[in-house]
């Protein structure tokens, strides 16, 4: 049990590590810690008794997991503290400090050279524009400056036809400066509302 605190304490700090950037839950740190304990009291509990094993797999059947599904690599990292706990009970201590030691390297390195991370940024940008100002190709010079790949969603029109409301979904250039896009943008629309959000896809590879 010692060793599985410790070993679950190791996989939280390099999970807050790897998270940093995009935030992580508390709760889920303080899971982290806790699976490789319970899981290795489970396999000290079943031993070799068969008919203990279906009968703990029953009571556990009933448990309903409350919370949203978590990221690929959250789950991922519940997996890790699985593994951990399941070595820690069969008392394969030495097996679960050599592989939380050589796993907690490779995403530690993964995190550092930004591995598989893309160039470019998903954003959804809603431009108004005027019923009297023609839209078409008017914003493709700015947008090609700014994103590498942009393309028009939808388009309706606002406050009974007085307004065009522009969707894009643009691949915003890694560096590319926010501000100055939504500036350029908005001395062709007449200096009306402009909105730039992060795709709500994107958002989930990075929190």
């Amino acid at each position: 049990m010692a060793a599985a605190i410790i070993l679950g304490f190791v996989i939280s700090l390099v999970y807050m590590r790897t998270t940093k950037k995009a935030g992580y839950s508390p709760s889920f740190t303080i899971t982290l810690i806790m699976l490789p304990v319970i899981i290795s009291i489970i396999i000290l509990l079943v031993g070799n008794n068969v008919a203990r094993a279906f009968s703990l797999a029953g009571a556990f059947s009933l448990i309903r997991f409350r919370s949203a599904p978590g990221e690929p690599k959250d789950i991922a990292y519940v997996f890790f503290t699985l593994a951990v706990g399941l070595c820690c009970g069969m008392g394969y201590i030495g097996y679960a400090v050599i592989f939380t030691i050589c796993l907690s390297l490779v995403m530690l390195i993964l995190d550092a050279t930004k591995f598989a991370m893309p160039k470019t940024k998903a954003m959804n940008l809603k431009i108004i524009v005027p019923e009297d100002l023609n839209y078409e190709g008017i914003f493709d010079e700015v947008l090609n400056k700014y994103s590498s790949n942009y393309h028009i969603e939808t388009i309706r029109t606002r406050d009974f036809g007085a307004l065009f409301e522009l969707n894009y979904s643009i691949q915003l250039l890694e560096g590319a400066n926010q501000k100055q896009l939504i500036d350029e943008l908005r001395c062709r629309n007449g200096n009306l509302n402009i909105t730039l959000t992060l795709n709500a896809q994107n958002e989930k590879v990075y929190v």
